[in-house]
C-alpha cells in the first residue's frame, strides 16, 4: 500500500473536492488528523474494496485453520461433493 498523506481535518473540510480528486488519481490513503492526533483514514473506493476482499480471504483461511486444528476435516472426495453442491446452488 502506498505511503499515506497526513492532512488536518480543517484542511479536509476546506478542500474536500480536491482531496477526493487526488485520492482517485494517486490512490494514496489520507490520514486525517485532529488536534495533531490521527483521527481517521480516507481511502479511495477501489483500495477499500480491495482491502475488504483480502480480509474476506484471510478470514476464510483462519476459519479453515481453526477447523483443521479442531479435527474438522473431510476426505478429498467428500469436499469435492460439498463444493460442487455449493457451486450449483450459487449459479
Amino acid at each position: 500500500m502506498p505511503v499515506p498523506t497526513l492532512r488536518p481535518l480543517a484542511e479536509i473540510k476546506r478542500h474536500a473536492t480536491e482531496v477526493i480528486a487526488e485520492l482517485r488519481v494517486r490512490r494514496r490513503p489520507v490520514f486525517i488528523t485532529e488536534r495533531g492526533q490521527s483521527a481517521a483514514v480516507l481511502l479511495d473506493v477501489k483500495t477499500y474494496e480491495g482491502l475488504l476482499r483480502r480480509l474476506a480471504v484471510l478470514e476464510g483461511i483462519a476459519r479453515g485453520e481453526r477447523a483443521f486444528a479442531e479435527g474438522r476435516v473431510l476426505a478429498h472426495s467428500d469436499a469435492r461433493k460439498r463444493l460442487s453442491r455449493w457451486l450449483v446452488r450459487r449459479d
